[in-house]
């Protein structure tokens, strides 16, 4: 029981997903994949080397 709206939405959502015309860029979607050249100097400096659970692990070592 219980289950009727939760199945209704799936079923819109996927209904949605079929049918909705939406354009895709192809483009974008290479880049993405394949990266680019320019993009990954600064995604390397932008790095964060810091864990943020590393905080909650020492914690628990106490």
């Amino acid at each position: 029981m219980g289950r009727g709206r939760a199945k209704a939405k799936q079923t819109k959502v996927a209904r949605e997903l079929k049918y909705r015309s939406h354009e895709t860029d192809f483009g974008a979607l290479a880049r993405e994949l394949h990266g680019d050249p320019g993009e990954s100097a600064e995604q390397d400096s932008a790095v964060d080397d810091h864990d943020e659970w590393s905080d909650y692990a020492e914690r628990a070592r106490d």
